[in-house]
Formats: structure tokens, C-alpha cells, sequence
């Protein structure tokens, strides 16, 4: 006699659950979810249904991934950032809640060109133009797999007239003033690297970790963003929780002016934002 959906929830919950994951009924709902094809808030309704041996074989599949501690994401193929999903692989960092924080203030005023450094999935660039139906925006990225994926968001949420894309190593390859520059760089010190979760083993080191103390990164901007800026031109940059003064400093003494730093809804420093002296 076959499982019922639910009973097959169950199985799978427990494995989960010995696995260490946390919330291990949400995952499982959700991959049964993207099993069956349906919205997870029917899972309820279709739970005394029979599941079929085909739906039951790809299920099976998910939790075993799942249990090896990759992303829901990575297996769902999308994460939803800002109301919109987008692709997401192995090749690029999940855009993630407070991220929109960064997006949030990007938007609190007008801008009709975006410079995304560093621009992964693409998710924070394509948000931005979405919401600013008349700019337009580049994307670059050092990894060429990266900018695939960011171009396919791209073509999925129908902005491929308003991005552009760049291999560039930051600045290297890029040419053009902005009104806007945005990044979320790699900001995890190397030193802490080994207390992060298993899940993030699963995401691009490039994309985590500067193989040093986390400030790399926010250096190079510092030093060359000017010279990408229109006047009165803002910089927006996401940091780790602890690196607010040291990331407010580094643009104070490039010459940046109106720095300040932003807290997620947790309250831990989450982005700093600095404008262009008028020239």
C-alpha cells in the first residue's frame, strides 16, 4: 500500500530532524511543495492523498539533499528576495532578507543609473530596476557562471533592456559614471570562516570570505569609487554586523560625506551609506 502524503511527511521530517536541521516540517513541506507541484499552504488539504512512486522518489531525493545540509534554494532552483524570485545556483550567494535593507534605502531616493559591484544572482541590481522602471544598470562580477545566472534573472523578470552585465574584477573592467553604486561583498573574515553553518559550504567561498580580514573589499570601493560617481552620487554597501565603524571610517577618509550607518530589523549594523562631495 503506497504512503500517504503525510505519512511520507513524517519519514521525512524525522530524517531531517536527526540530520540536524532545524525546522525540519517547514523543509519537508516545502520540498513536498515543490514535489507535487502545488503551493505549500495545500499541503494540508492533499496531506490523506496517496503520493505517487514518481512523486515519492523526487521527494525522497530532496530530503536526502536537504539532509546533506544544502540550501532549500539550491533545490527549489529560486529564492524569493524583495517579492520576486530569482534563479539561484551553486555559483552565486543566496540573496537573503536583510539584504533589503540595502535595497530599502537604495530606493528612499531617485536615480537613473546603478553600478551593482559584485552582482552574484543579479538579485540586487534587477530589484532596484524594477522599482526604478526609467534607470538603467550594470552588473559585474568576476565569476563568468555568476553573470549566467544573473542574466537569466534578468530575462525572467523582463529587464534585459535596462542591465548589462561585466566581467570585471571590481572596477578593473568598468567604465561610466553612476548615480548609484550598491555591492554586498564577500565580508566574512577568514579567521570566521570555520563557525559558519553547513549550509553556506554549499554557496561560492569567492562570494562569503576576502581569504583575509573581511575588509578587502570595502577598501577598493573606498578608494576607487569616486572616480564612478556622479556628484552628490551615493555609495550603499552591505557589511557583517561588526564592521559598521571600520567600513563608516574607510569612506570618511576617501572623502565621502553624509555617512551613516543602517540597522537591519535586529538592530546589528547591516549597511553604510556615503555620498559624493559636489565637485
Amino acid at each position: 500500500m503506497p504512503l500517504t502524503i503525510q505519512a511520507a511527511l513524517v519519514l521525512a521530517t524525522r530524517q531531517l530532524s536527526d540530520a540536524g536541521i532545524a525546522g525540519a516540517s517547514r523543509d519537508a513541506r516545502i520540498l513536498m511543495a515543490h514535489v507535487l507541484d502545488i503551493d505549500a499552504s495545500r499541503i494540508t488539504m492533499v496531506a490523506p492523498e496517496p503520493i505517487d512512486q514518481t512523486a515519492q522518489t523526487a521527494f525522497e531525493t530532496c530530503i536526502a539533499r536537504r539532509a546533506a545540509r544544502e540550501p532549500v534554494s539550491h533545490i527549489l532552483g529560486r529564492r524569493s528576495f524583495y517579492g520576486r524570485d530569482f534563479s539561484v545556483t551553486a555559483d552565486v550567494l543566496d540573496p537573503r532578507p536583510e539584504t533589503e535593507i540595502l535595497v530599502e534605502q537604495s530606493l528612499l531616493q531617485p536615480f537613473s543609473s546603478v553600478l551593482d559591484m559584485g552582482t552574484g544572482s543579479g538579485a540586487i541590481l534587477l530589484t532596484l530596476l524594477a522599482e526604478q522602471p526609467l534607470a538603467k544598470g550594470l552588473g559585474c562580477d568576476i565569476s563568468p557562471k555568476a553573470l549566467e545566472v544573473a542574466q537569466q534573472n534578468a530575462t525572467q523578470l523582463g529587464l534585459t533592456k535596462q542591465a548589462r552585465w561585466c566581467p570585471s574584477d571590481w572596477f578593473t573592467d568598468v567604465s561610466g559614471t553612476f548615480d548609484l553604486i550598491v555591492s554586498n561583498p564577500p565580508y566574512i573574515a577568514l579567521d570566521e570562516m570555520q563557525a559558519l553553518s553547513h549550509e553556506l559550504s554549499h554557496e561560492p567561498r569567492l562570494a562569503l570570505t576576502d581569504e583575509a580580514d573581511g575588509l578587502t573589499a570595502y577598501r577598493i570601493i573606498a578608494d576607487q569609487a569616486l572616480n564612478f560617481l556622479s556628484p552628490r552620487g551615493r555609495v550603499l554597501l552591505e557589511i557583517g554586523p561588526t564592521q559598521g565603524a571600520a567600513v563608516a571610517d574607510l569612506m570618511m577618509a576617501a572623502g565621502f560625506k553624509g555617512v551613516r550607518v543602517v540597522a537591519d530589523l535586529d538592530g546589528r549594523d547591516r549597511v553604510v551609506c556615503a555620498v559624493a562631495p559636489r565637485q
